[in-house]
């Protein structure tokens, strides 16, 4: 095996600490007893406190989670309609409809959405925010679930259609266990992005349905104004995360090597 250089070590240790030093940053300042990010003063539990006790941050951390979990659900099953779509026939004109979302700016589908809502004179709210992830985030799903289907063995579908099963046997007995760690990892990115997403919100939230990225750019777009609140919920946000991936890790651990 050929030895790797030192100064391969040093780049590939700049690029990791750029990556997750603002991260390390956010998580322990979350815990400094200062209301002013600048120096560490002392450890506290203050803004944790003060977190669970904001009603206004609570309700949007609220609509977040049910978003996310409705955007999950929904693109997850017609993400992986498309994809299976997408790899039995192969339409020209159907990828371009699946994948286009992805390959345009996110601020063009923000302004977009908002003008197709109001051409329908339909009210900003959550519903509107959901419909919004929901097909941003099916492209995404499909491109995984496809991955999955070409990397699998069609020669087991057609076993199993020659012992006598039916197409729809077929594929819940054959198929759908086969591309379950594609569907589980796009459900996981469809949750994320969603929980994540602000451009696409912005543009189609109404009033009184603040997401927790809204939420947080309204907080620190003052400077210095209840910042260590905000790191208090990054920090919830990034573990929720890490949570997502462990627990995916164990219930199937090819999901995430497998793509």
């Amino acid at each position: 095996m050929k030895k790797v250089s030192p100064w391969v070590w040093g780049a590939a240790a700049l690029v990791y600490l750029f990556l997750y030093l603002p991260l390390a940053i956010v998580v322990v300042f979350s815990f400094n007893d200062s209301a002013l990010n600048a120096e560490w003063v002392g450890f506290t539990f203050k803004w944790y406190r003060m977190l669970f006790n904001d009603p206004v941050m609570l309700e949007a951390a609220l609509h977040t989670l049910v978003i996310g979990l409705v955007t999950c659900v929904a693109a997850t099953v017609l993400g992986t309609l498309a994809g299976l779509a997408m790899y039995r026939w192969r339409l020209r004109l159907l990828p371009a409809l699946v994948l286009i979302p992805i390959a345009i700016p996110e601020i063009l589908t923000g302004v977009s959405l908002l003008i197709f809502f109001v051409m329908l004179n339909m009210t900003l709210g959550l519903v509107s925010i959901t419909l919004s992830h929901i097909a941003f985030c099916i492209g995404f799903v499909a491109i995984v679930v496809r991955s999955r289907l070409q990397g699998m063995d069609e020669s087991l579908v057609e076993a199993a259609r020659d012992l006598g099963a039916s197409p729809l046997t077929a594929f819940r007995a054959v198929t759908l266990p086969l591309i379950m760690p594609g569907i589980i990892a796009g459900a996981l990115m469809a949750f994320t992005l969603s929980i994540d997403d602000f451009v696409i919100s912005f543009f189609t939230a109404g009033v009184g349905s603040n997401t927790l990225p809204l939420e947080i750019y309204s907080r620190v777009k003052v400077p210095m104004k209840l910042n260590p609140e905000v790191n208090a919920v990054s920090t919830l946000l990034m573990l929720l995360t890490l949570s997502l991936i462990m627990i995916v890790s164990k219930v199937a651990p090819s999901a995430l090597r497998a793509q």
